[in-house]
């Protein structure tokens, strides 16, 4: 694995500086056969899509939720409308936007073959590509990539560069890869962090006191924000160090990707969504990270400038929350979620969702928004439409256990 050296890296495109509320990462890879460009973000620690994509029309939906649902569309602080069902949650205003663009699919009731709830394992599944854990030490994109024919040179130049400690493992294996580490890390250890509060997470009391220092601790950091200057006071809302972080993995990636020699394949993570205390409904913590990743994308798309049209996003969690709220006002882990796909190449304008409903009866296990379609429906749709990778490849290597997964087609140019 080659480590690139850092003063190399800044020639190739201005950082801006971070704050490190968030700990993120970045895989680039390059297809060389294509001109198309593709960025998968995982949200780790399961993102509550009931939020982020409340359905409003659902009879159900403001029982269950209690004080974190959002509003109706029209109302204050309400939700975004996409249609008859479903919005947007109001921090989410460039998705909203690309969505009016016709450069938004949103998926909901989404999830990966996993069925537990352990972070660990559900993150393993996201990215081998096989529908339990630990079946295998490499992942699907990786695997993708190495199934893509030569470029026109006859060459195959190295795939991708990881920013951060370590390559996830989504883009690990065969396909060469190379690591650099950015300017500067999250003092937190995330990790360590999410398994704290899975061990709070069942004890009230606890559970409340982690949550509110944490909440202490992003007061503080943002008041030392004010010090990063210009790159601070556009991340707003609130211009915190969240999206000031987003600001410098986000213009990393665009620094590679909009160069035609360079790499055309992202991989972007980025941790803090397990809100088992204190979610907030428009306002609070998971406010607060919708919109330092809805800036994170606009600012994506600015720095892309053409090369925008050539790309796609896709944004995926390990699985989703429970649908209803919990004692400490928060979420606890769940299995339907909701996912994203948005970029100059994506036909948007759309929800797809086979919506199962909130009522009692309709809910997986009594408690969560059950799963109406698999996410490697959406995954080997867009590697097939648009980085071409061969079907039989995403068939025998790529999603080897998934032969009844159909694809979704038409979601990219």
């Amino acid at each position: 694995m080659k480590q690139l050296d850092r003063r190399q890296f800044l020639a190739a495109g201005a950082l801006a500086t971070g704050g490190l509320l968030m700990t993120s990462r970045l895989t680039l890879a390059s297809t060389a056969s294509t001109s198309s460009r593709f960025v998968f973000i995982i949200l780790r620690g399961a993102l509550d899509g009931l939020s982020a994509v409340p359905p409003h029309g659902d009879p159900d939906y403001a029982r269950l939720r209690g004080e974190l649902a959002l509003g109706a569309p029209g109302a204050t602080n309400g939700a975004v409308k996409l249609d008859g069902t479903f919005g947007l949650h109001p921090n989410l205003a460039f998705m909203s936007d690309c969505f009016k663009a016709r450069e938004l699919v949103v998926f909901h009731a989404v999830a990966s073959p996993y069925r537990e709830r352990s972070h660990f394992d559900g993150q393993d599944v996201l990215e081998n590509g096989y529908a339990r854990p630990h079946a295998v030490q490499t992942g699907w994109l990786n695997r993708a990539l190495a199934a893509l024919p030569a470029d026109r040179a006859g060459s195959r130049k190295e795939l991708g560069v990881a920013l951060g400690q370590n390559v996830p493992l989504v883009m690990r294996g065969a396909a060469p890869v190379a690591s650099w580490s950015p300017s500067r890390l999250a003092a937190l250890d995330e990790d360590t962090l999410e398994r704290i509060t899975d061990l709070y997470a069942k004890d009230p009391l606890l559970s409340k006191r982690l949550a509110d220092a944490l909440a202490a601790d992003a007061i503080a950091t943002e008041s030392q924000s004010e010090e990063m200057g210009e790159v601070a006071k556009r991340d707003k809302p609130g211009g915190r160090r969240g999206g000031a972080r987003y600001t410098e993995v986000i213009n990393a990636a665009a620094s590679f990707l909009k160069r035609e020699d360079g790499p055309q394949i992202a991989v972007f993570d980025a941790t803090g969504w397990d809100t088992h205390a204190n979610e907030g409904g428009a306002q609070g913590q998971l406010a607060f990270r919708l919109a330092a990743l809805d800036t994170g994308l606009r600012t994506l798309k600015e720095q892309l400038g053409t090369a925008w049209n050539d790309t796609a996003v896709l944004i995926a969690t390990e699985f989703g929350r429970t649908a209803a709220t919990n004692g400490t006002r928060g979420t606890d882990h769940g299995t339907g979620a909701a996912a994203f796909l948005l970029g100059g190449a994506v036909h948007g304008g759309r929800v797809i969702a086979d919506w199962p409903g909130l009522s009692p009866r309709d809910l997986y296990q009594s408690r969560d928004l059950t799963p109406t379609l698999d996410l490697r429906s959406i995954l080997k749709g867009v590697l097939a439409d648009h980085l071409h990778v061969p079907t039989s490849a995403l068939e025998s290597s790529v999603f080897p256990d998934s032969r009844t997964t159909r694809p979704l087609t038409d979601l990219t140019a």
